[in-house]
């Protein structure tokens, strides 16, 4: 059957500026670490795929040095961030079972189609598992989410914008790529999955919507809502032409349409300046 795989962050529900963000902040201080991240810092930082890696790029000397962190030492510097990261887990978590981060729009209604369908369904994330998997049950209900294969944090090395998580979850659905439409929000989410062969739907969220989306099959707002915020359509390279909300049907179509073929950059790691 053919899958739909969503990545989270930005897609499931907005979560970038109102949960991870103040989830860092409030663990770095817990934790006496000398930083504290505005909005514009963290727009930069949300362009690094994964938490941790996200943290390791504030530790620079003068920060090792303030909170007394061996600056030669790489063990002890990933222990540091890795206490920090449970920390900030554990903060963001709480904040999505408190309903602080709703479900964007579309999303359970997507997902009830495309189950009630046949459809297999999947999330790839870089985020932690744990955050992965309470935005998923909190963004579709414990009864869908149950339906969903969870693939996410440190299950490959390499962080998007490389193909690996995509790659990782085509091998263990037992599909290749032109059986599958991915749901992305950033550039590096769409990099990564083009780099897998993938096509991809574009849902734009709160720090991406100026970023390069070239090679989507589509870029939309929204997957949308009856009687809620309606689709507005910023790129339709397939003709879809979905007037108020992205359906199930238009991800058929997605999937008779040839796969992206373009040539990827280096994606040997993530980038601040290539996002």
């Amino acid at each position: 059957m053919p899958a739909i795989i969503f990545d989270c962050d930005g897609v499931l529900a907005d979560t970038e500026r109102d949960g991870h963000l103040p989830a860092f902040n409030q663990t770095f201080e817990e934790f006496s670490v000398p930083v504290q991240w505005s909005d514009s810092d963290y727009a930069l930082r949300v362009k690094i795929g994964g938490g941790k890696e996200r943290m390791r790029s504030i530790l620079t000397p003068e920060v090792a040095t303030a909170l007394g962190l061996p600056q030669g030492d790489p063990v002890a510097l990933d222990e540091a961030v890795a206490r920090w990261h449970r920390r900030k887990t554990a903060i963001y978590t709480e904040r999505v079972a408190s309903g602080a981060l709703p479900a964007r729009p579309g999303i359970r209604r997507l997902v009830a189609q495309a189950e009630a369908a046949g459809w297999t369904l999947a999330v790839a994330s870089t985020s932690a598992e744990e955050s992965v998997r309470a935005v998923l049950t909190h963004a579709v209900g414990p009864e869908l989410a149950a339906q969903f294969q969870v693939f996410a944090g440190d299950i490959v090395d390499r962080k998007k914008p490389a193909p690996d998580i995509y790659l990782h979850a085509l091998r263990e659905l037992g599909i290749g790529p032109a059986d599958a439409v991915v749901v992305e929000d950033s550039a590096n989410g769409l990099r990564s999955a083009l780099a897998a062969g993938l096509r991809t739907v574009i849902t734009v969220s709160g720090y991406t919507a100026d970023e390069d989306f070239t090679g989507a099959s589509l870029v939309v707002s929204s997957l949308g809502d009856p009687g809620g915020p309606t689709t507005v359509t910023l790129v339709d390279t397939l003709g879809l032409e979905p007037e108020f909300f992205v359906d199930l049907p238009d991800f058929v179509a997605i999937l008779t349409t040839p796969a992206p073929d373009l040539t990827a950059p280096d994606l040997t790691a993530p980038d601040l300046e290539n996002r």
